[in-house]
């Protein structure tokens, strides 16, 4: 049985929790940032392949006891690297750490290249190349007060990296946080959806795969791909399978707005790269003016804010407006707002049924979720 850690955008460890459960996974269990399970090669794979919310998928080679940096350097020379790799595919190593008392993680990320690159001289003459943009086999290291794990990277680029976004605009939504925040809104597969703040269109892309049960990793290769233990035997038709769901004709209740011309050109020119064209709309509107595509739904955005594009003055005189508009509008919706600007409810005057803290990459913001009444909701 092989161990995995399947990293994801902090706050929604519970939620990759729940879908490593329905991915064949076993022993599943969440920590900071991300969720340790286990299972043959083929849950590996399919957790690639299908996962909304895993950022990457790590496979457990190796673990120790560490007091120095000539330790680390031992026990990675001596793991057998060949393996998994070959001396002529490229490498990078990438170390996280918590309450590691040794001073340089980059003297332990050259420590461990050191140790990997040796392996190979000693046996063949032959040293691996670094290439830390696009290499060809990705190693991680992560280490506590005492314990140090090696993974390599089954994923290679991120898993948030699904391959239809062609265009974005100043400061896009990770699709994997997009996905998570849609589970956490409340909104399911056959319910109303609106975006009317959609950017280069994320939540609404999303929506439509989660909808028409495409995974999410249909149009992309992985880094398994690469290892030398990889199993086309059992990955090809798992892939197969995958491609030959069918794909519902028709429009899906799926809408995206946005005051940008140019952000609904990119939603627009996204949801054709994805093989979607025709199954959701998506208008330039500005959010003043939006009107509930139906009786009830989810509304769910990602407004600017001081971290990302927006001007906070801007925002404070918007907010109050936007809380008239939700509460005139959408009453007998939910409502999910993501955002960092604590103030959002306060300057809404709408108050949320829960907060949940999510990371932004290290921005610390909330996911603001209101369920809409007619009048004020405060």
């Amino acid at each position: 049985m092989n161990q995995f850690f399947a990293t994801c955008p902090r706050g929604l460890e519970a939620v990759l929790a729940q879908e490593l459960a329905t991915l064949g996974a076993e022993q599943i269990g969440a920590t900071d940032g991300g969720v340790r399970f286990s299972g043959a090669m083929s849950a590996c794979y399919r957790v690639n392949l299908e996962s909304r919310i895993a950022s990457r998928v790590l496979w457990q080679i190796d673990s120790a006891q560490y007091r120095s940096e000539e330790d680390i350097y031992r026990r990675a020379r001596s793991i057998a690297w060949d393996r998994w790799f070959t001396p002529h595919q490229t490498i990078a190593v990438k170390v996280t750490a918590q309450r590691c008392p040794l001073r340089s993680l980059d003297f332990i990320t050259l420590r461990i290249k050191d140790a990997v690159c040796d392996f190979f001289r000693d046996g063949t003459g032959i040293r691996p190349s670094v290439d830390t943009r696009l290499p060809d086999v990705r190693i991680h290291a992560y280490f506590d007060a005492q314990q140090f794990t090696l993974y390599l990277d089954t994923s290679g680029e991120a898993l948030f990296k699904r391959g239809y976004r062609q265009y974005t605009g100043e400061a896009p939504l990770r699709e994997n946080l997009a996905a998570g925040i849609l589970k956490l809104s409340g909104w399911e597969p056959g319910m109303t959806l609106l975006d009317p703040m959609c950017g280069s269109g994320t939540f609404v892309l999303e929506a439509a795969q989660m909808a028409l049960h495409l995974p999410a990793g249909l149009k992309r290769v992985f880094g398994f791909e690469r290892l030398k233990n990889f199993e086309p035997q059992t990955w090809e038709p798992l892939r197969a399978a995958a491609a030959a769901k069918p794909v519902a004709s028709g429009a899906l209740p799926i809408y995206g707005s946005d005051i940008d011309k140019w952000a609904v050109m990119d939603a627009r020119k996204n949801i054709e790269s994805a093989g979607l064209t025709g199954l959701m709309s998506v208008e330039e509107t500005d959010i003043l003016d939006i009107v509930s595509p139906a009786e009830t739904g989810v509304l769910v955005m990602n407004p600017p804010y001081g971290e990302r594009i927006g001007d906070s003055d801007e925002l404070a005189e918007l907010y109050p407006k936007l809380g008239s508009v939700l509460k005139q509008r959408f009453a007998g919706w939910k409502v999910g707002i993501f955002t960092a600007d604590l103030r959002l409810p306060k300057l809404m005057r709408l108050k949320p049924s829960r907060k949940i803290p999510l990371f932004n990459g290290p921005i610390e913001c909330r996911l603001f979720l209101f369920e809409m009444v007619a009048g004020s909701n405060r």
